[in-house]
């Protein structure tokens, strides 16, 4: 649930997906593979790997289905607090077990919406390496597939203008992967059943961000 006592607004992610279909493919130019293994409809967890801040942007213009992401408190400042809320994304706190982000990335997923998780929790070097439990927590609590994505090519070239954004006009792979379940189908949800998901998980996603760069040749 948002503040206001709503679950993120659907219809406030589906805005979002214009603005970043507007934007990406604006500013640069995607190449999207796979996005046909996104479930079309119900629950679904896209798990990203995260080197650049134009990742999740990137997302919310090539995803075949809005989506809803978790996005560090930090980045909720000054006029981008009621952006990123209106455009029903889920402000999370790092630093601690935020109930109230885990109660809105849950209730995006019972409305059967798509969540956006960056699995390694930071920005790095987005090779799914150290994966944190969240995705296993959310996943394995809620049945909802998950959908591994790659992004590559963000971080090959930096703009002339800032070290923050590719040149314009670049080349982004954006590759989804096929969808799997990560629990092992017995229900439980016990800190060991987490932790294998974890296992389970960071296999999937690493063998997928592998054939990603071969397909590529990123």
């Amino acid at each position: 649930m948002t503040d206001s006592g709503r679950a993120p607004s659907a219809a406030g992610a589906a805005v979002g997906r214009r603005i970043g279909i507007g934007l990406m493919y604006g500013l640069w130019r995607p190449r999207v593979l796979g996005a046909w293994r996104v479930p079309s409809t119900g629950p679904a967890i896209l798990a990203v790997n995260h080197s650049h801040g134009i990742d999740g942007p990137m997302l919310m213009g090539t995803a075949p289905r809005p989506v809803h992401f978790l996005i560090k408190k930090e980045a909720f400042v000054g006029p981008l607090d009621p952006f990123l809320r209106g455009i029903g994304q889920v402000k999370v706190d790092r630093s601690t077990a935020d109930r109230k982000a885990i109660t809105d990335a849950l209730g995006v997923l019972e409305d059967g919406g798509v969540l956006g998780i960056f699995p390694e929790g930071t920005r790095g070097e987005g090779d799914f390496a150290s994966l944190r439990a969240g995705l296993a927590y959310f996943a394995v609590r809620s049945g909802a597939p998950v959908v591994p994505v790659a992004v590559l090519g963000s971080t090959d070239r930096h703009s002339r203008l800032t070290s923050a954004v590719p040149p314009l006009r670049a080349r982004v792979d954006v590759v989804f992967g096929d969808a799997f379940q990560a629990g092992d189908e017995s229900g439980r949800r016990t800190r060991k059943a987490l932790d294998e998901a974890t296992v389970r998980i960071q296999e999937r996603l690493t063998t997928h961000l592998d054939r990603a760069r071969r397909l590529t040749g990123r």
